[in-house]
């Protein structure tokens, strides 16, 4: 089984089980908030809804990784997850209020946490066969295709005329495939860890100091990362281009994200952190580009803010799993999604107050912070190459 052909058929399995639980969530959640509305929610509702669902994640996400560990139940786990956050979505179709529309979108962003985590430990087993990096990379490759696609199939039901039900109705199919494959994925790799060559670290007990030192690089990045929709905000407040042009620029980030995941999880298969690094200085020209720009450089921002994406949602977590011992892979990644997660909600509401004082206030606030983790990268380089 310890094959790279085999790994690489595992980690593509894996990845097709995203893509489709993308397509689901993703396209549900593109049209939750107007949904939300049509049931008579008011904006405070929509607010409340959306900050509750990710501050269960944060707070479910350690506890998961801690318990993965302890019980070893990586599998039943990660099912568990994948149920809860894709089979919400197609039950709102039989959502006659408000409130139950809100419970479910709840119990989505739970479901999401609960499998993250352990879908990721068991991810690093098979990428240790293929390159952390590649293997990462690919998996959020995949992942990407699922969360482009599923906002345009809701698009075109809407377009078509089917109603808000309808939609989500039908994201009941890729929601099934991917449990389906799940499934089979689980009945053809019982037991990934033994992808892994390096039983030796079964027996580790404690997290490195640089793994530590790692995660405030990680909030550095976070905290100065611009979310898409203040993105999209500012373009429709200064009239930058036609609002029906918005999800185009989305979609360009989305795609640069894809192959950004595979072409950064390779360099980080050569050079380790510095492809990070790497990434990071790259990335971090989106803000004066998007917020400063016309409308071309603007497209160019959004192609960076999407290599920054896909560096984050791939190579970050490769770096997580070569760093810390096998038996400590769930906590580590529970801990790593809980210190993103605040970063990034403390760095959003930062710069939303930003932007309504100086734009150039959030430009510099982004582009400086996200710098001032390059240093710490290359520190955590240094310290984490003597251990390979």
């Amino acid at each position: 089984m310890k094959t790279r052909t085999n790994a690489l058929k595992f980690v593509i399995l894996l990845g097709i089980v995203s893509l489709c639980a993308d397509a689901t969530y993703e396209g549900g959640r593109s049209i939750a908030g107007v949904y939300l509305g049509v049931l008579g929610a008011s904006g405070a509702v929509v607010g409340f809804v959306a900050g509750a669902g990710e501050s269960i994640g944060l707070a479910l996400r350690l506890f998961i990784g801690y318990i993965s560990d302890k019980t070893q139940k990586f599998w039943g786990i990660t099912t568990l997850g994948y149920i809860l956050n894709t089979g919400a979505i197609p039950l709102l179709a039989l959502a006659g209020r408000w409130e139950t529309a809100a419970a479910l979108l709840i119990v989505e962003r739970t479901g999401r946490a609960v499998r993250s985590p352990p879908r990721d430990v068991l991810l690093s087993h098979a990428a240790t066969q293929v390159g952390g990096g590649l293997g990462f990379g690919l998996h959020e490759a995949l992942d990407q295709v699922g969360a482009i696609g599923g906002p345009l199939f809701v698009s075109a039901m809407l377009a078509w005329q089917t109603g808000y039900p309808a939609a989500f109705g039908m994201l009941l199919i890729p929601a099934v495939v991917g449990l389906v494959i799940l499934v089979i994925t689980q009945r053809i790799y019982p037991n990934p860890r033994e992808f892994e060559a390096r039983s030796m670290e079964l027996r580790a007990e404690a997290l490195p100091q640089f793994f530590w030192i790692y995660l405030i690089a990680v909030a550095l990045i976070a905290c100065g990362y611009a979310d898409f929709p203040l993105i999209a905000f500012h373009f429709q407040k200064i009239g930058l281009m036609e609002d029906s042009k918005v999800p185009l620029f989305y979609a360009v980030a989305m795609a640069t994200d894809a192959i950004a995941a595979i072409v950064f999880g390779r360099w980080f298969d050569r050079s380790r952190i510095v492809a990070i690094a790497g990434a990071v200085i790259i990335a971090a020209f989106f803000a004066p580009l998007s917020f400063l720009g016309n409308s071309q450089l603007a497209l160019l921002g959004m192609g960076l803010w999407g290599i920054g994406m896909g560096a984050q949602e791939s190579i970050l977590k490769a770096a997580v799993a070569a760093m810390v011992p096998i038996a400590k892979r769930g906590s580590a990644f529970g801990i790593f999604y809980l210190c993103y997660g605040l970063a990034w909600f403390v760095g959003s509401t930062l710069m939303g107050i930003l932007y309504d004082r100086s734009v150039m206030g959030l430009v510099i606030f982004s582009f400086v912070t996200q710098l001032a983790a390059v240093p710490v990268l290359l520190w955590v380089n240094t310290r984490f190459s003597v251990t390979q």
